[in-house]
């Protein structure tokens, strides 16, 4: 009888093996493989870390040819001390992996248009395929292969990326699954090599994320519906309140290329009645992604030495984006944040100088519409004649699924990203061929390698040189006094509106000119002001001699230098304060025009208690400003009210107006045209508009103040997310001042990834603090240690340590590096 029992537990046995080790559906996705994932020898237990864990390791490899050592800081931060450079290459390409590899792989399987491969083609609502194909067709491959052609023929950035994959290599193949990212055994599966590619694709895709926003289809269909003078009025080049990288009345320099557009190109743009389908974009840059940066001279500071600062504004995520890292060799000493997938130092300082980055936001991504001799595509029409078309096969595994396969022309102007088989928005007979400047090769990261090394200005000069895609502004400031900023990019010479439509691509008519020459991307060297700064604004007056499409902050950058001209005898502090700093510029322009359009007698109790509020604002988005709240609610309720109307008129999908243009318009005009609701008989007014847009958001405060959520930090209910969006894996509700169009640009999951002040005294003076920490596992008290100090807008010291300050006691570990 002992043979039932035992067959009983045999066969429960066998089917809860069968059972932990397949995925079970839930909604549309599934568990990981949950014997695996539970088990305390190979699953999550394994991520588990101490506070006094130590990270020590020797590490051998054939591809080491000297000896490094590195030690690990209070907070997870590595001192690389290396005998050569290729070794210390290899030494952060081997803590890279160890402490982000999964982030790293995550993000070149976006950019690669490979997600479906790991997460199959749709969960969570998310539809990853649609994400991959979307990719694919824009030619983020294509465009990665190009650069890694550029990288690979330049044999000194070769040898660094080549020594950096060795070193994640070296880790990946350390690995068990037991030591598997916490990551991949939630989605079962396991890390591949590194390669390369990898790198040049993770770039590509900072360059997709800093220069991608664009409403090329909604702005055609803008300026098929509006009038000339209305478009002009609802999407003006420039503004008033505009003030500049390089400053107003700058003179420029004739210009090696005067771009000129076609005879007919007003024509085309203003009295061409097609409208476009405007097709599906599953994944969006945010607009608002930019960043301050600054320099000071030492005539303003109260230590006579430059201070430069720099916070990028970008997603905030954990793991983060940043990694910190020191790096000493002979040849240099550098420190600052570098980006996991990519060997050097991004944004940092050295013994000489420091340096800092922000988006240049012009927009180098337009459309054409190609015209093809039928449906097979094989021939389009380009001038004058019929042009052989060539195919790039694209093959997208998914999980669990069979592959789909991308057959995408490629034409004069890049791939066709839109044709009849993506997607249901587009007409049968359209198609669009995408140029992006990101298309071409270039190798942006020999920038960073040189900036490491720089020892004076004509060094930063010549380490930009190489950097193509996205522009950035580059700020920089040495210990000899000079202080600097240019916009550098390879940017199309474009004429004024060129590329802001769909262009017509039967011929070079509407083709790109040229690139503005380096010389014309203007330096600003040491001006009598005293500063020099960047805050995502027109890098120039609208006088420059080139069309400077693309999306712009205006009030960060007037609120910046407002602030640095009055400074004097500047101090970190005063620095730290200014990256923190929560004064609303925008809002004190606006309040003028909202107090003079609101008759007070015409509010009821509860509505007059909300205005009250708002008037009694001190005009600072700080955590506990209630009137923040009432102000940004009012303010997206006025743009709703005086636009709808005109914009409800049509199904077509349409761009979005900006803050500025509301604000200018009244500005300058007490009976603005928009004002008027064209659905009703009367005839509306400012005051109508400003008086309906208040009591419309009633609703809205008075449910927040019942949920103890009106005050600014609770209301905007900002939040440091996983990558994957797991809310378990991620910091929430974070209650903390910022905003939009505030230097403390915090705001949702988006602000300030990094802030870092360096006064560059003879003992460089250096602070820092970025929302996240420096281990990717989210088992690790180095997780997220930061985001609250973030928050609160504290400092953490940052110091180009020698060798010799490093002892058991005030280090998390000592990792050597040797040839075997």
């Amino acid at each position: 009888m002992r043979v039932v029992p035992f067959f009983i537990c045999a066969v429960i046995t066998i089917a809860l093996i069968v059972l932990f080790n397949i995925q079970l559906p839930v909604g549309s996705s599934k568990t990981p493989r949950l014997g695996f994932f539970l088990s305390p020898q190979t699953g999550f237990w394994q991520n588990a870390e101490d506070v006094s864990k130590r990270y020590d390791a020797n590490i051998q490899s054939a591809g080491l040819r000297g000896y490094t050592e590195v030690y690990l800081d209070s907070n997870l931060i590595p001192h690389i001390y290396a005998d050569n450079d290729a070794d210390a290459y290899f030494a952060q390409g081997y803590l890279h992996a160890k402490f982000r590899l999964w982030q790293m792989e995550f993000q070149t399987y976006a950019a690669g248009g490979r997600l479906s491969e790991i997460m199959g083609d749709s969960a969570s609502g998310k539809n990853f395929l649609a994400i991959d194909k979307f990719f694919r067709r824009m030619g983020m491959v294509y465009a990665a292969e190009n650069s890694l052609k550029v990288i690979e023929s330049d044999p000194s950035y070769k040898a660094a990326l080549d020594a950096y994959t060795a070193g994640v290599n070296s880790y990946i193949n350390s690995l068990s699954e037991k030591n598997y990212p916490l990551e991949y055994k939630l989605l079962n599966y396991a890390p591949e090599p590194w390669t390369n590619m990898k790198t040049a694709l993770f770039l590509k895709f900072m360059a997709y994320d800093l220069a991608g926003y664009e409403q090329d289809f909604e702005m055609t269909n803008a300026r098929n519906y509006f009038t000339q003078l209305q478009f002009n009025k609802l999407f003006p080049y420039g503004q008033d309140s505009l003030e500049p990288i390089i400053p107003k009345g700058t003179a420029f320099a004739p210009p090696a290329i005067t771009p000129k557009p076609p005879a007919d190109a007003d024509s085309l743009y203003f009295h061409f009645n097609d409208s476009v389908g405007v097709p599906l974009k599953p994944i969006v840059p945010n607009k608002n992604n930019g960043s301050n940066n600054w320099a000071v001279a030492g005539s303003k500071t109260a230590s006579g030495s430059p201070i430069l600062c720099n916070d990028p504004h970008l997603g905030l995520n954990l793991p983060s984006l940043w990694f910190e890292v020191q790096i000493s060799t002979p040849e240099y000493n550098v420190y600052g944040v570098s980006f996991p997938g990519s060997p050097s130092v991004i944004i940092g300082f050295n013994d000489s100088c420091a340096w800092g980055v922000t988006n240049a936001s012009r927009d180098v991504k337009d459309y054409y519409e190609v015209h093809f001799k039928d449906s097979t595509m094989r021939e389009y029409w380009y001038n004058g004649k019929w042009q052989p078309t060539t195919f790039r096969k694209e093959v997208i595994k998914i999980k669990g699924k069979p592959d789909a396969i991308e057959n995408i022309a490629m034409t004069v102007w890049g791939p066709v990203m839109y044709d009849h088989s993506y997607g249901d928005k587009m007409h049968d007979n359209k198609y669009y061929a995408i140029k992006w400047s990101a298309h071409a090769g270039s190798n942006e990261g020999k920038t960073f390698m040189l900036l490491d090394r720089a020892k004076n200005y004509n060094d930063y000069v010549n380490a930009i040189s190489f950097f193509q895609t996205p522009g950035q502004n580059f700020a920089f400031a040495s210990k000899k006094g000079n202080i600097a900023i240019s916009q550098q990019g390879a940017f199309p010479a474009k004429w004024k509106r060129q590329g802001q439509f769909i262009m017509e691509g039967n011929n070079d008519e509407y083709a790109w000119q040229g690139t503005v020459p380096r010389n014309e991307n203007v330096i600003m060297l040491n001006p009598a002001r005293g500063f020099v700064s960047s805050a995502n604004q027109y890098p120039y007056d609208t006088s420059y001699p080139y069309y400077m499409g693309g999306s712009y902050e205006m009030y960060r950058g007037f609120i910046l230098n407002r602030r640095l001209r009055a400074m004097q005898n500047i101090t970190v502090d005063d620095m730290m304060h200014l990256q923190n700093y929560n004064y609303n510029v925008f809002a004190e322009m606006a309040r003028p025009v909202l107090l003079k359009n609101m008759d007070e007698t015409k509010l009821n109790s509860i509505e007059k208690k909300y205005f009250d509020i708002y008037k009694s604002w001190n005009l600072s988005s700080d955590a506990d400003a209630p009137g923040a709240s009432i102000f940004v609610t009012w303010w997206d309720s006025l743009m709703q009210c005086m636009y709808r109307d005109e914009f409800s008129r049509t199904t077509l999908p349409m761009p979005n107006v900006e803050h500025s243009t509301l604000l200018e318009g009244l500005l300058k005009d007490t009976a603005y045209e928009f004002a008027d609701d064209i659905t009703t008989p009367q005839k509306e007014t400012v005051s109508d508009e400003v008086m309906k847009a208040f009591k419309k958001i009633m609703p809205v405060i008075q449910h927040a103040e019942e949920k103890d959520s009106l005050a600014w930090g609770k209301f905007k209910d900002g939040g440091v997310k996983h990558l994957l969006g797991i809310p378990a894996l991620s910091d929430l509700h974070i209650n903390a001042g910022g905003g939009v169009h505030i230097l403390n640009a915090f705001y949702k999951d988006h602000g300030p990834s990094w802030r870092m002040i360096v006064e560059l005294t003879d003992e460089t003076n250096a602070y820092g603090i970025y929302p996240g920490g420096q281990s990717g596992n989210p088992g690790s008290p180095y997780y997220d240690n930061m985001v609250d100090d973030w928050a609160t807008g504290k400092y953490r010291r940052l110091q180009i340590l020698p060798k010799n300050h490093f002892s058991t006691q005030n280090t998390k570990g000592k990792i050597t590096f040797t040839h075997s």
